[in-house]
């Protein structure tokens, strides 16, 4: 009873072995899967990070001109406009996060430097120097700074220290900004948060809007009952509508 169930058995496995090896034109059974080709969950699903000059993994120099600064810290210019704009991201931030922000002037044509920020500088400081360097660019005339969160706070300060003459405007997310300062502002000012928002929410924007009486332009965008801060409105439902007011204030002002 033991040979006749063996040999049920094998006749079935050879049958099955047929079966697939039927499909291919000489009907040989398909090659051993090993572990050298057969799948795994632990196969990468995307692209390896960039092992070339770069910033923060999401600029390299497919996108433009990588710089470092301040004992190595890296920085990318990227565009050829002749209009400059200098983003200063959020403490906790990084320059991935503003990376639809630039593709967007970009494409407008603009000339846009994003730089990895020194937790140790003064944001102020540090946004003075990077207009300064971007100014220096061959056919780089007036320039433009972005911040969030506290780089907004700190980009009108900047702003008074380089002057009308070099700034074409200022765009604040999500900051908040002294009266004192708002009220010797004299370059365009646009600010965007969301009315919840701890820092940078309504009442702040209200307040710095008000005090600059001395900019030819003051606007504000608040997205109501939200509490979006700085970067996370780049990567929000109303994403499309913060950056068409930042490229159309832009538009607008940069002469």
């Amino acid at each position: 009873m033991r040979k006749t169930l063996s040999a049920v058995g094998l006749v079935t496995m050879l049958a099955a072995l047929a079966a697939c090896g039927s499909g291919g034109a000489t009907g040989a059974a398909p090659a051993p899967v090993t572990p050298a080709t057969a799948p795994t969950s632990a196969t990468p699903s995307s692209s390896p990070p960039p092992t070339g000059p770069n910033v923060s993994g999401c600029f390299t120099e497919a996108d433009g001109k990588i710089f470092e600064y301040d004992g190595g810290l890296p920085g990318v210019i990227t565009g050829t406009g002749s209009t400059g704009v200098v983003i200063t991201y959020e403490r906790r931030g990084n320059v991935c996060a503003w990376r639809p922000l630039s593709d967007r002037l970009v494409a407008a044509g603009y000339r846009v430097l994003l730089y990895a920020r020194s937790v140790a500088a003064v944001p102020e400081d540090t946004t003075v120097a990077m207009a300064k360097r971007l100014a220096k660019e061959k056919g780089v005339g007036r320039v433009f700074l972005v911040g969030g969160s506290i780089g907004a706070t700190t980009a009108v300060p900047a702003a008074l220290r380089l002057g009308p003459e070099k700034i074409a405007g200022v765009v604040a997310l999500s900051g908040e900004i002294a009266a004192e300062d708002a009220a010797k502002l004299t370059v365009p000012l646009l600010q965007i948060g969301s009315e919840h928002d701890d820092y940078g929410g309504r009442e702040a924007l209200d307040a710095a809007r008000a005090a600059a009486t001395k900019a030819p332009d003051a606007q504000a965008l608040v997205i109501p009952g939200e509490r979006l801060h700085a970067s996370q409105l780049l990567a929000s439902p109303y994403a499309d509508q913060v950056l068409s007011t930042v490229e159309t204030f832009m538009n607008r002002h940069k002469g």
